[in-house]
């Protein structure tokens, strides 16, 4: 496996280059674009970091501190996908480079590490961050001094921006969804509600009880720890009093690995469902660290798991595993980051330019038929049209499917009522 250590260039090695070309989505070698057609006077008119070979651009994610276990599959999803684009002949005729700089699970790092790959680095885009907290803490930046973000994350909403691409789902396509799933197909009515404690699962939760309230259901409780938080026996002894038919996880980080663990030491057997866990944070890099047989029986609401049986996830899973290894597991983050690096690029070779301004143009209607999760679809809110899917937790680390939209769900950030 290769390692994660900051690279400022990408270096393709032949047997890489090799298994890529197996699940090269979007472009044949046959229709690359040639640079001689795009000069970079007229591609690059706002003094971006390309010339006529090449383009640069920015990967910002955590790869040291509690997000690392998080955020480690989202920079190995876009070095694969560009890896797999320079190899089809790049952007416009360029080959991709990027520089990669670590968040350190930092929200003021993060703003640091964004402003120097805008002003410094003049990066053409940025994939990147993990946590709401880090993008909230980078989109002054991204928006003052106009730069591209593709941020992979599901997340709760409420929130559009013009300089944010958002490959992950928002709060109607995973919250009120799981929800709505749980009571109807479990008949949940009680629920106990638990969070990290910042932005994101504060959130998400606020909107949760909203639903779960609106639908005439009870929440019996609700807590919030800190991020790096270990000890949860004492939740556990409340969950185990109030007897709720839902434990509502939205636990982050390394912090899953300690409440699973003493989830089960508790006695709490998540195969019975008694309570049942729905999970929208847990991935199958999470449970890397958390162990198949601590999770085992727990749902998650997400758009992607691993296990999904399509002829672009077979193709993406095989390349996955091949440039990071076989014991690699891919989760719904890590997929829609590797989408990243794709939909920028097609935004680009539409726009004809790698002109901000012009890919904000260029953004809505992109389609892209070959993600491993099916088909997405960007919005003019500039979210993804997606489906969302349960899958239950099994030993070996891996989801089973067990329910999933029949059409895409139409990206709504404002969800009316829930603001």
């Amino acid at each position: 496996m290769k390692d994660d250590v900051p690279r400022n260039t990408l270096s393709v090695s032949r047997r890489t280059l090799l298994a890529g070309f197996a699940s090269l989505p979007l472009l044949s070698l046959a229709g690359a674009a040639q640079a001689a057609d795009y000069p970079t006077a007229t591609v690059n008119t706002t003094g971006l970091a390309v010339d006529d070979t090449t383009v640069k651009v920015g990967i910002l994610h955590s790869v040291t501190g509690t997000m690392a276990i998080s955020e480690t599959g989202s920079v190995q999803a876009e070095k694969l996908a560009i890896e797999q684009i320079n190899a089809a002949g790049g952007v416009l005729g360029r080959k991709i480079e990027f520089i990669q700089e670590d968040g350190a699970s930092d929200w003021p790092t993060f703003a640091e590490k964004a402003k120097k790959l805008l002003v410094q680095d003049k990066v053409a885009s940025v994939f990147g961050c993990w946590t709401s907290a880090s993008r909230k803490a980078v989109l002054p930046v991204f928006e003052q001094y106009n730069g591209m973000l593709y941020y992979p994350t599901f997340y709760e909403g409420l929130e559009e921006s013009p300089n944010v691409i958002y490959t992950g789902q928002e709060a109607t396509q995973q919250i009120l969804a799981g929800i709505d799933w749980v009571v109807k197909e479990k008949g949940a009515k009680s629920f106990y509600l638990l969070g990290s404690d910042y932005i994101w699962p504060r959130t998400s939760n606020k909107i949760a009880r909203k639903h779960i309230e609106k639908l005439g259901l009870e929440v019996v409780g609700e807590e919030y720890y800190p991020l790096g938080h270990t000890q949860f026996n004492s939740v556990i002894n409340k969950i185990k009093l109030k007897k709720p038919d839902v434990i509502y996880a939205i636990i982050v980080g390394g912090s899953n690995v300690a409440f699973y663990k003493q989830l089960k030491a508790a006695g709490i057997d998540l195969t019975k469902e008694k309570p049942l866990l729905l999970t929208i944070s847990v991935t199958e890099d999470e449970i890397l660290g958390i162990g198949g047989e601590n999770i085992n029986g727990a749902y998650a609401m997400m758009k992607y798991f691993q296990s999904l049986d399509n002829d672009n996830n077979k193709a993406f899973v095989t390349a996955f595993k091949k440039m990071w290894g076989d014991n690699i597991v891919i989760g719904d983050v890590t997929q829609a980051a590797y989408l990243g690096p794709w939909l920028w690029k097609a935004a680009v070779e539409k726009a004809g330019s790698f002109d901000i301004d012009k890919i904000k143009a260029a953004s809505p209607d992109i389609e892209l038929t070959t993600a491993p999760e099916g088909y997405v679809k960007i919005h003019k809110n500039h979210h993804l049209w997606s489906k969302a899917r349960v899958g239950r937790a099994k030993t070996d680390g891996q989801y089973e499917l067990v329910y999933e939209t029949k059409d895409l769900m139409e990206p709504n950030p404002f969800p009316q009522g829930y603001q």
